[in-house]
């Protein structure tokens, strides 16, 4: 008789430890996305991508002589210019510049609405490279490319309106902070002949110097 309950009873056992089993369910976790950590080259275009400003232009337009021997003087203008950047890398940089032309030589003068797209390499030191983020002094160079929409004086006939216009660029930021620049350049700036009545195959060209300020965003 005891065999007969005693049977059954170890038959139980097995499912009666399974029971005692909590069940459990292995959690994955998603991995959380990582912050950048701040050292890599776009530390500061990251939080400073655009930024926009102007300057004050000083041009000294550069003697010309034809084939025909005609020779014309250059003379020294100023004017004003305004840009909008985007700043890919720390080091490197798009930038939109309109300025307003002034060509000016003994017997004749150009105006024109000039428009530059400008690349720019900084000499920033990579954030990677470096143990402080900021960089007060930061030189610069860079080239640009464009079209010039010219006019010239009453009685002054252009065979050509709009002109390619090419420049290189140099110069030196000066940082205040990440947001507030003044920025000290340099500009060669050079026009595809836009031909006047006057002189033939009249290439403006003119050393440029230029300061202003620029603020990032």
């Amino acid at each position: 008789m005891k065999a007969q309950f005693i049977l059954p009873f170890l038959c139980a056992l097995p499912m009666m430890a399974n029971a005692a089993i909590p069940y459990r369910v292995e959690q994955i976790k998603t991995p959380v996305a990582q912050t950048p950590s701040g050292l890599d080259n776009e530390a500061y275009a990251r939080t400073r991508r655009f930024y926009v400003g102007g300057m004050y232009n000083f041009a000294m337009w550069q003697d010309y002589t034809d084939d025909n021997n005609i020779e014309i003087r250059g003379k020294n203008t100023h004017s004003f210019e305004g840009f909008a950047g985007l700043r890919i890398y720390d080091t490197f940089r798009m930038e939109l510049n309109y300025l307003r032309t002034n060509a000016e030589y003994n017997y004749l003068s150009l105006t024109g609405d000039t428009f530059f797209v400008n690349a720019i390499f900084d000499a920033r030191i990579d954030n990677i490279y470096r143990i402080f983020r900021s960089q007060m002094i930061v030189p610069y160079v860079g080239a640009g490319a464009g079209l010039s929409w010219n006019s010239a004086d009453d009685g002054v006939r252009l065979d050509k309106k709009i002109s390619p216009v090419a420049a290189a660029l140099a110069g030196i930021s000066v940082e205040f902070s990440s947001i507030f620049a003044l920025d000290f350049g340099y500009r060669y700036f050079y026009m595809f002949a836009p031909s006047t009545d006057v002189i033939e195959k009249l290439n403006p060209s003119s050393h440029q110097f230029r300061v202003g300020a620029r603020i990032s965003f």
